[in-house]
């Protein structure tokens, strides 16, 4: 049987190991992918340190994956091989669970995670359930779109469904792995955007990503700089600091929302009369199904969006993750194949 390289994970906390496998075969419903570049997330940390309930060993870790379909297993329609696609977060759903008949896939009670359900983007081939694939813009290379496929659908479609409006102010809270997407999705969405982040060096890059406001959350006090502009409709939170959340709630606007997506088990401090008095709302938002991972790379490659990223082979697999996780890495790690 024809062989690949993969990274796996061994055990829980084990190493990211280079080894030889398989090249894994479709079952029905499945293609195989050929993968050319892979993302590496925080949440790989899941598999990396079993922390994630479920996880079966040997694992191969990562959910922003791009490739080209190499084969097309039975009861596969409409994809075929030759086409370029990727795969993210959401990667596959059981589709009979009362979530699934609702319609709401991406919290289905047996949803699917590349990386964690099964084998993921660490390798030259992996397969995939066909409802997990997004169509991947030609113009749109391998290397920019993996990390699309995950901090990208993230802040895309939560702004996109968050209520604001062309012309709205609205606050983007961090800039960073998620946080310089957020400013680049906003500003194209025509909104008036106002990039927050702790000191002023972070002031030139948000400038440069297209903000139209740059606030210094420890020289300014941030809430009172939004209110007097008007207060922000929407302000999306990609820190994970609930401290730095908390902070900012006095700054919007009527009917205002807090759009959290930077994942922190600290608790955000809200007091019922911030809430009431201007009818404002917390509210978290999931990345998204394979669909919407397809129109953020659509609307990307429109507007022209680009993760910021640095590449590793993928036999530097576990010197690109501790980049990532000693949080270095400006601002997204990707793993190429180099085919």
């Amino acid at each position: 049987m024809a062989k690949m390289r993969a990274v796996q994970i061994p055990a829980a906390n084990g190493p990211l190991e280079l080894v030889e496998r398989d090249i894994p075969e479709p079952r029905p419903g499945q293609v195989r992918i050929k993968i050319q570049a892979c993302g590496i997330c925080h949440s790989d940390a899941f598999s990396k340190e079993g922390t994630f309930p479920g996880l079966n060993y040997p694992i191969v870790p990562g959910h922003e994956i791009a490739g080209i379909i190499d084969t097309v297993g039975p009861e596969v329609a409409p994809w075929q091989a030759g086409q370029r696609v990727g795969v993210g977060w959401h990667g596959g759903h059981c589709g009979r669970c009362e979530r699934c008949r609702r319609g709401d896939f991406v919290n289905c009670r047996y949803a699917q995670i590349p990386g964690i359900s099964y084998d993921g983007g660490y390798a030259e081939y992996m397969t995939a359930p066909a409802e997990a694939l997004a169509a991947i813009p030609d113009d749109l290379a391998a290397e920019d779109a993996a990390p699309l496929l995950c901090a990208g659908i993230t802040t895309y479609n939560a702004l996109r469904n968050s209520g604001a409006r062309a012309g709205d102010l609205v606050g983007i809270l961090g800039i960073g792995g998620l946080g310089h997407l957020g400013v680049q999705f906003a500003v194209k969405m025509g909104f008036e955007t106002v990039a927050i982040a702790r000191g002023r060096d972070k002031e030139p890059l948000a400038r440069k990503l297209g903000a139209h406001h740059y606030l210094d959350s420890e020289a300014q006090n941030v809430a009172a700089e939004l209110t007097k502009r008007g207060g922000a409709q929407v302000i999306l939170a990609t820190a994970t600091s609930a401290k730095a959340m908390t902070a900012v709630i006095d700054g919007l606007s009527e009917n205002g929302k807090l759009l959290v997506v930077g994942a922190s088990a600290d608790p955000i401090e809200v007091s019922p009369l911030q809430l009431i008095g201007g009818r404002r709302s917390v509210q978290g938002w999931p990345s998204g199904t394979a669909i919407d991972s397809e129109d953020t790379l659509a609307f990307s490659a429109l507007g022209g969006v680009r993760p910021m990223i640095e590449t590793m082979p993928l036999e530097r697999a576990a010197e690109a993750y501790e980049r990532m996780m000693s949080g270095k890495a400006r601002f997204r790690m990707v793993l190429t194949t180099g085919q």
